[in-house]
Formats: C-alpha cells, sequence, structure tokens
C-alpha cells in the first residue's frame, strides 16, 4: 500500500514528528527492529491511505522526511523484528504502535483480542503469534503544529516556602460545578474557567497538582466489570495530553487552562507514571513500546527474558536506565515545562526511577539528569518515596532538590487525634518538618510535602467517620485499598445526624488541617477537604469516575461553607506568619533578645519544658509548641529574614478538656505582655477579635481542640 510520494532520508532528530512548514520528520528509536513502516490514515483515522518503508537508521533510530504533508496528519508505526518472547523480543508488524513521541492522540482506544501480539487464550499465552490487525481499535498519532499564543506567560515561580498545594482531578473538580458550561465541564477548558480559577485564587492555594493528565487507557479487567481508571495511573504516552479531558481536539485548550492560572499567580504541578506503562505484563496487549522495543524499553527477568521485573505492582517496569528510555522520560518532561509552560512534577512510584542494578541510588542516571539539566534542576521536582521493589520505601533518600510526599506526617497526625498513646516525640519530629527524614542530607523543611489526605485514601471527612474501608464498588470484595488507615468514626460509622458526632469530627477535621498549615514544610490539601467532601467510606476509589469521586459543588451545606472560609483563615495566617514556614529547620539553639524565648521550645500543660519523661509520657494527650518569631538562625543572619510574632500552638487530643498554663513573659519595657487569641479549633470560625489573656495565666483547652496565640506587649495589643 503505497503512493507516489517523494520520501527522504529525514534526520534522526529530534524524536518524534516536526513539521518544519514544509513537511514532517519521523524519527523512532528501535535497537532491534528490522523495518519500520509508518502508516498514514485519512482524517476519520479509520482508513489506512499509505505505509511508507523509513529508509535510513542512525544509531538506532530510523527516520524519514515527508514533503507536502503537516499538522493533522494522522499516523502511527509497524515494526518488524523477530518474536522470540524467551530472548525479550516481542516484535509483531500486524499490529498498529502509537509514538512514543506523538504530541497528540485522535480518535478512542477500544479493547479487542487484536490488541495482543498473542493469541489471546492460547494454551501457550505469550509464546504463540496472532496475526490479526488491530488498527482500526487503536487512536492515531496527529502531528501537531506546537504555535501558541503565551501572551508573556511567565511562571508565578512560588518560592517553596510560600507553597501551598492543592490536589485535584481535571473531571472531577469541575464536572459538576454550575458556573462552568456544561461543554466545558471535566475538561482543561473547565479546570481553566473563570469561576474555578477565581475559587483557587480566594481561597490561598498556591499551586494546583492535577492527577495525571498523560494519556493513558482504562484497564482491560476494569472494562470488563463496567469500571473506568479515574485517576489515570495506567499511561499509554508521555506526551499527548489526555482525550477525555478536552472539549475540543486542539492542544490550546490546555495551555489556556496553564495561561489562566498562571495570570492568577497558581503554579500547575503535574502527576506523572513513568515508572511504568498500559501494556502491563508478558500477558498484556501489545500497543507501543513492546512492539516497537520490547528489551530496551522495559526491565526484564535476566534469567528469563520472557517475564517482566515488576517492581511497581502493575506488571511492568520502565527501564529508566537505558539511555534511549532516559532520553524519552526527560524528552517528555522538558517538553511540559518549555511548551506546555507546567512548573513542575510529581513522581509516582519515584523509587523505580532511581533504581540501577544494584538497587535504590539517589546518584542514579536519572537524577544525575535532572541535577545538570538547566530547564528541570529549576521547576518543582516532588517524589512518592516508594515503590513495591525491593528496598522500595526510600522517604527522606532522594536527593537535594527533590521535595517528597510524607506518609510519616500523615500516619502520625490522624493517630495523635485519634488519641493514640506514645506518638508525641513523633509529633515533635514531623511538625518541625521532619529534620530527622531530611536534615542530615542538607535538604530543607520544604522538602516534607505534610499531608493528611490525599487522593490515594480516605478524604479527611471519611478519616473522621469510619473505622474500615468500604470499597465493595470496585468490585474486588472489599479486600483492595490500605487496611490502617489511623481513622476514627467518633461512636457511628459512616454518616450520622447526631449533632454531638458531626460538631466533633468538623472539629478534629479543623484540628488536622491546622497541622498541615502550621507545621514547618510544604503543606499540600486534598481537594474537597476544605468542606467536607466524602468517597462513602471508599479509600482506594481508583476506578470509580462517578458522584463517588466527583466533587458536588451544589450539596455544599451551609455548615461546611462556613468549613472554607475557616481554611481561608488558615492559609492567611501561614501567609501572614513567616515563623511558620522557615527556610531552616528549628532545633531551639537560637535566642530573642527581647523575650529570651528559644526560636523553638516545647511546653507540657503546666507551662514547663517537655523533659524526656514527658515526651514518652503514654497518658500525655496536651502539648505546646512555643515559635519565637524574632530569634532569627544564625546561619542565615546575612540574609533578610522575616522577623515575626511569637506564636504558641498548644494541641489538646485528649477525651477531656485541659488547663493549660501560659509562658510567663515580660513585655518590652519590662511591662505586661499578652497572649492573644488568634484561633481556637473548638469553634467553627475564628475567634473574635481582642480576646487575650495575661502571660502565666491559665487557659481552658477543649478536648480535641488547637490553640492558636500570639504574644503581645502591653500598649501594643
Amino acid at each position: 500500500m503505497s503512493r507516489n510520494r517523494p520520501v527522504l532520508p529525514g534526520k534522526p532528530w529530534p524524536l518524534g514528528p516536526t513539521w518544519d512548514g514544509h513537511g514532517v520528520n519521523f524519527a523512532l528509536f528501535s535497537a532491534n527492529a528490522e523495518k519500520v513502516e509508518l502508516c498514514l490514515f485519512d482524517d476519520s483515522g479509520r482508513h489506512e491511505l499509505e505505509r511508507v518503508v523509513l529508509p535510513e537508521q542512525t544509531h538506532h533510530v530510523w527516520h524519514v522526511y515527508l514533503p507536502d504533508i503537516g499538522p493533522g496528519t494522522l499516523y502511527g508505526y509497524r515494526v518488524y523484528g523477530p518474536y522470540q518472547p524467551e530472548q525479550g523480543h516481542r516484535f509483531n508488524h500486524h499490529k498498529l504502535l502509537l509514538d512514543p513521541y506523538a504530541r497528540q492522540l485522535f480518535g478512542n482506544f477500544r479493547w479487542i483480542e487484536a490488541h495482543y501480539g498473542y493469541r489471546f487464550g492460547s494454551p501457550r499465552e505469550d509464546l504463540s503469534f496472532d496475526k490479526r490487525d488491530n488498527a482500526q481499535a487503536m487512536p492515531k498519532c496527529r502531528v501537531v503544529d506546537p504555535a501558541f499564543t503565551w501572551d508573556g506567560d511567565r511562571s508565578p515561580a512560588i518560592p517553596w516556602s510560600q507553597t501551598i498545594i492543592y490536589e485535584t482531578h481535571v473531571k472531577g473538580f469541575t464536572i459538576l460545578h454550575q458556573g462552568v458550561p456544561v461543554a466545558e465541564r471535566g475538561t482543561y477548558a473547565g479546570m481553566g474557567h473563570h469561576e474555578i480559577v477565581a475559587y483557587l485564587k480566594a481561597l490561598g492555594i498556591t499551586s494546583v497538582e492535577l492527577l495525571p493528565v498523560h494519556s493513558f487507557v482504562d484497564d482491560h479487567f476494569l472494562v470488563k466489570k463496567g469500571l473506568r481508571n479515574y485517576w489515570g495511573y495506567n499511561t499509554l504516552n508521555f506526551f499527548a495530553p489526555e482525550s477525555r479531558y478536552m472539549s475540543r481536539p486542539d492542544l490550546a485548550e490546555f495551555k489556556t487552562m496553564v495561561r489562566r492560572l498562571h495570570d492568577a499567580g497558581i503554579e500547575v504541578l503535574l502527576d506523572v507514571v513513568y515508572n511504568h506503562t498500559a501494556e502491563g505484563s508478558h500477558l498484556g496487549p501489545t500497543l507501543s513500546f513492546r512492539g516497537i522495543d520490547n528489551a530496551s524499553y522495559y526491565w526484564l527477568d535476566q534469567d528469563n527474558p520472557r517475564y517482566y521485573i515488576n517492581d511497581t505492582g502493575v506488571g511492568n517496569t520502565l527501564n529508566v536506565s537505558h539511555p534511549y528510555v532516559l532520553r524519552l522520560v526527560m524528552d517528555s518532561l522538558r517538553y511540559w515545562v518549555t511548551e506546555m509552560h507546567v512548573d513542575g512534577f510529581r513522581f509516582d512510584l519515584a523509587v523505580v526511577l532511581g533504581r540501577e542494578k544494584h538497587g535504590f541510588d539517589p546518584y542514579s542516571g536519572f537524577f544525575d539528569a535532572i541535577q545538570q539539566d538547566p530547564i528541570l534542576s529549576r521547576v518543582k521536582l516532588i517524589a512518592e518515596p516508594w515503590d513495591v521493589g525491593p528496598g522500595g520505601y526510600q522517604l527522606g533518600n532522594f536527593p537535594a532538590g527533590w521535595a517528597e510526599w510524607n506518609d510519616h506526617f500523615r500516619d502520625t497526625v490522624r493517630r495523635f487525634w485519634r488519641g493514640d498513646k506514645g506518638v508525641l516525640p513523633d509529633v515533635g519530629r514531623r511538625l518541625l518538618g521532619s529534620s530527622d527524614l531530611f536534615e542530615s542530607k542538607g535538604r530543607k523543611p520544604w522538602a516534607s510535602i505534610n499531608f493528611v489526605a490525599c487522593h490515594d485514601g480516605f478524604t479527611l471527612a471519611d478519616t473522621v467517620s469510619y473505622n474500615e474501608r468500604h470499597n465493595e464498588a470496585n468490585g474486588e470484595e472489599n479486600r483492595d485499598g490500605h487496611h490502617e488507615n489511623f481513622s476514627y468514626n467518633h461512636g457511628v460509622e459512616g454518616a450520622t445526624d447526631d449533632p454531638a458526632i458531626t460538631s466533633l469530627r468538623r472539629r478534629q477535621r479543623r484540628n488536622m488541617l491546622a497541622n498541615v498549615l502550621f507545621a514547618q514544610g510544604t503543606p499540600m490539601l486534598l481537594a474537597g477537604d476544605e468542606f467536607g467532601r466524602s468517597q462513602s467510606g471508599n479509600n482506594n476509589a481508583y476506578c470509580q469516575d462517578n458522584r463517588i469521586n466527583w466533587v458536588d459543588w451544589g450539596a455544599i451545606p451551609e455548615e461546611e461553607k462556613e468549613f472554607i472560609e475557616f481554611v481561608r483563615y488558615l492559609i492567611s495566617l501561614r501567609r501572614d506568619h513567616p515563623v511558620l514556614r522557615r527556610q531552616h529547620f528549628l532545633h531551639g539553639r537560637q535566642v530573642s533578645k527581647r523575650t529570651g524565648l528559644r526560636n523553638i521550645e516545647w511546653l507540657d500543660p503546666k507551662g514547663g519544658e517537655m523533659s524526656a519523661e514527658r515526651w514518652h509520657d503514654p497518658d500525655l494527650h496536651c502539648i505546646g509548641m512555643l515559635l519565637t518569631g524574632d530569634a532569627l538562625e544564625t546561619v542565615v543572619a546575612q540574609l533578610p529574614v522575616e522577623i515575626d510574632d511569637t506564636l504558641l500552638i498548644i494541641m489538646n487530643a485528649d477525651e477531656q478538656d485541659a488547663t493549660f498554663q501560659l509562658p510567663e513573659v515580660s513585655g518590652r519595657s519590662g511591662g505586661g505582655a499578652y497572649w492573644i487569641y488568634l484561633l481556637d479549633t473548638a469553634q467553627p470560625c475564628q475567634p473574635v477579635d481582642g480576646k487575650s489573656v495575661v502571660t502565666g495565666n491559665e487557659v481552658e483547652v477543649v478536648s480535641h481542640s488547637m490553640l492558636l496565640l500570639t504574644l503581645c506587649s502591653s500598649g501594643e495589643c
């Protein structure tokens, strides 16, 4: 199948399709292929018009230049080579393959048996060979024109110390928002709509972290159960934005979303999945990488290359130690920064990216490549510091310049407010940025991403409403998801009309969010936690593309709208008080010349310094954290450091009210001083201005509540 058109050798770089205004250069890496065909399709993507054999191969890159074609051209590849699974090769030219460097995909993916390179259901499984063509059920790659008017768009470049992350989902956050036009709901256009942007801006967050937007497919086993891969951790292509989130087939929609968020001073971070692909295990389909060069793209079992190393738990592991696979990941990251203007990334199962043959290495080729890259080394880099492979838990071991999701913070805060015994030492470490995990490696407090809820697990509301997971809707007999959530339902499993229980649950939510916003480190909120979004106890809602996950903007009760105002107030307190977001770890070595207080002091309810015995008292559930705003770190004495108020945070996780004696401090001239209330989580909103207590006096701290007080000298209050 061919036409009489000029076919020129082209160039081996850049990889992928490149339109130069006159034609398109195609370049595809495959070290083990014997022949590569470029397949061109009509505008519908249903009819294959032409096959062009790539005439040249340079350093394992096959390439061709076709004049007189341009943006909008639909294409795919057929790659010829040995089908020898036991040697690691799975070429099958009967399968239409997606270009790993395609910038856009056109059409929908549909599961059929022809996607498998072997006879699906054969007794010999993947050792058999399938000759059926899968093109009709495959999306097609689309050549794009990258031109876009950015109108001077620039990254907000929020300093880490001022960053507040908001994790959300493009579709779930916008699909039910009545202020967004119907055609734009659930899309990038909806995410960039002025009402959505205005809400985020008013909330006070600085950075939106979007769950995966790289093109992905719904797992076959989910489709057979009538479910979908809602989260999107099943990547098909690392360049093309997921088309189900597009209101129209135009990359400008994503770019416009980014530009509008930037205009509001909000960064865009992407949750990215470079650890595995949608092709699954040795029994998975042949869609792209497997059919292009299986032995290069994936980690294979050295003793039996028929099988994959499965450090990800989903069937395969991308071999980022291979130079061309590393190049693919680096090119993809740079593309999203330079062409799509995103501001950083959260790396799913990031341990995979740092694992060499000898194990995880913070000086691996991937980390070294990032470190020396003039573009990527400057954006925000966040690791999910675990996977299911050997030595897969690496919290605190990533290189300088990286932040990490800190599940120790999440679990400690949940356990403390649940009333668990023996957690006070961990509370002290987590609220001060987890120096035990990060400081010895020359990192800063911001390296700790502090959260109490994220997409994976209970929402904040469910954390205080359920003792057990309720994942029946996932179709796995409630066996999936975390079994230990450190949650507590406060007497009733799930929703209740009991006013005492609902009041206590809201108070506990206020407490935990206050911990997130007042702790040293980088706070992260889960979308909807500011108004009690529930997943009805589902702690693994990855496959629920429905109201279990969607934000129901029209069903937010009045008391939860008040809760939104409370969260805004928390964020404003963090913004207005630099002592809550110091750029260096606090150890109590610096002393205020005015008050004699150290920059950090831990107090027991009698107002004295916490002793070793008190730290390990299993019955103590009330503690005070004193932060002195003018006791500056000497290590930065020559740098501009923001002098701040002195703040006292008192936390009472006990079942009983507590009496707490406030530290006695002299005023500026030796006169009196006062502690002024800034926050009382026992109240649904901020306290009345002016409420104060003389230093040295006692205050009552309601059970399961937190106070935030600021020190003020007589005559200044």
